[in-house]
């Protein structure tokens, strides 16, 4: 029941190939995988116009892409609406049963999906095999909800009235995408939507000429016009807090897995390291002797490769420019530092010390791999840093002390916390954040409400 519709600016997970393209003789892409033209209501639609879509490793045009307009985008919705007339009546186990195959194939077709993963945004394949098997457990986990959806009955001061609580589907919901986690989003959001009788439109967003939070307001002004419920993860700038009862070892390890997953292009990404003093030295030291020992930067296709190339050259240069505005205000390069000899769009996995709270890469997210180590005294001083931001997401701190856990756990301003462990996300768990994180959560129990409307339902005369 699904209605997925590529528009502009969308980086869309199939592709037509062109020429001799780097991905496609590196992953081996079938033609049957790939496609130029936009899918509404079960059926492959042309649009008037078209753009490229490039590997960010080699530059290598991987196809061409439907760039719909408005009058598409109108068909997709009311197709979508058409389809959620009958949808919503179909029973909880029905909708359970086809999340469920929808499910199957995606395991099914896990390595082709991959593949096209890897070849569009250039991450490492084992990186987009793990996003498929990610994404195909919220499918999983939503198919499984789908039979959940519960209401209540309330018993009322009067005798002779009984209160009823029910939960129906919203309608028709579009969901956008971000390019850097496409599959994840697509189905924790989708399924959770089918799961509650939705019909969905989706809009997988490769990049846009807005900051998130400016198309966030666009986004919410026009919802507001209409009174239109509105779910957004809008990324973050997780702070990493490592104090001194914290093991060393650990925390490295934990930073390792939060900062440079996917080059550290997600929105979950630890952007601020804040060391406190007496474990500070040793922490910098092993966690660059991890950076120059672990990572490996290469093309996704290779097996070596931990790190591949960042989306565009955009975005390496907000590295570039965060590094030199560090260096300029007294930051010290611990290791990397500038562009990767591989090519333009590579940046070599770089840490910074001697970071103050005035430079760049302090209060802004990075999107990158750079990590910047600020040295901190006490806890409400670590605490203060992390909370100065507009945005809170996620949050990560290492300690041994329990009351000190339970302390920072609370007052850390953001959705999302994880305690002495660097992954966090989880299909059984709420995600989203705080501040101007975003609204509503994904995954979890909780996902589904984002995507049901109460109604209460008044019974007299009993």
């Amino acid at each position: 029941m699904a209605t997925c519709l590529r528009l502009r600016s969308c980086r869309a997970a199939r592709l037509r190939t062109r020429g001799r393209g780097y991905a496609g003789d590196s992953a081996g892409l079938s033609a049957a995988l790939l496609r130029t033209d936009g899918f509404v209501g079960g059926r492959w639609l042309p649009a008037a116009a078209a753009f490229p879509v490039h590997d960010p490793a080699s530059g290598a045009e991987l196809g061409m892409v439907a760039d719909c307009g408005v009058p598409e985008a109108r068909a997709a919705v009311r197709t979508a609406y058409e389809a959620f007339c009958s949808w919503r009546g179909v029973s909880a186990k029905e909708k359970s049963s086809l999340l469920r195959k929808w499910y199957d194939l995606m395991i099914q077709n896990k390595d082709d999906l991959a593949r096209i993963i890897t070849a569009e945004s250039g991450k490492p394949l084992k990186e987009a095999q793990g996003e498929i098997l990610y994404s195909a457990l919220f499918l999983e986990w939503f198919s499984e909800e789908a039979r959940r959806i519960y209401g209540d009955i309330i018993y009322t001061p009067a005798k002779e009235k009984r209160a009823l609580v029910l939960k129906q589907p919203l309608g028709v919901a579009a969901v956008i995408t971000p390019w850097n986690f496409p599959s994840a989003m697509i189905t924790r959001k989708v399924g959770a939507a089918l799961a509650a009788g939705c019909t969905v439109v989706v809009k997988p967003a490769e990049d846009t000429p807005f900051s998130a939070l400016a198309l966030a307001e666009i986004l919410l002004h026009h919802a507001a016009d209409s009174v239109k419920r509105v779910s957004m993860e809008l990324g973050g700038h997780a702070p990493f807090i490592v104090f001194d009862s914290a093991s060393v070892d650990q925390a490295v390890a934990g930073a390792m897995a939060s900062k440079f997953r996917n080059s550290g292009q997600t929105c979950v990404c630890s952007n601020r390291f804040l060391v406190q003093k007496g474990i500070h030295d040793s922490f910098v030291k092993k966690f660059a002797e991890a950076i120059k020992t672990n990572l490996h930067v290469g093309s996704g296709f290779e097996e070596r490769t931990t790190q591949g190339p960042l989306i565009n050259e955009k975005a390496v240069e907000k590295v570039e420019k965060h590094v030199s505005d560090a260096i300029s205000k007294g930051a010290t390069i611990v290791t990397g530092g500038k562009r990767h000899p591989l090519g333009k769009n590579f940046f070599e996995p770089t840490l910074l010390s001697n970071v103050t709270k005035d430079m760049l890469c302090s209060h802004e997210e990075t999107f990158g791999p750079l990590a910047p180590v600020i040295k901190f005294d006490t806890e409400e001083e670590a605490v203060a840093i992390a909370n100065a931001a507009d945005v809170g997401l996620a949050g990560y701190f290492y300690s041994q002390d329990p009351a000190q856990i339970w302390r920072v756990a609370e007052q850390l301003e953001v959705g999302m916390v994880g305690v002495n462990e660097g992954l966090i996300s989880s299909v059984e768990c709420p995600f989203g954040g705080v501040k101007q994180s975003g609204l509503g959560r994904e995954g979890s129990r909780y996902g589904i409400d984002e995507y049901l409307e109460l109604k209460y339902v008044c019974f007299g005369g009993l």
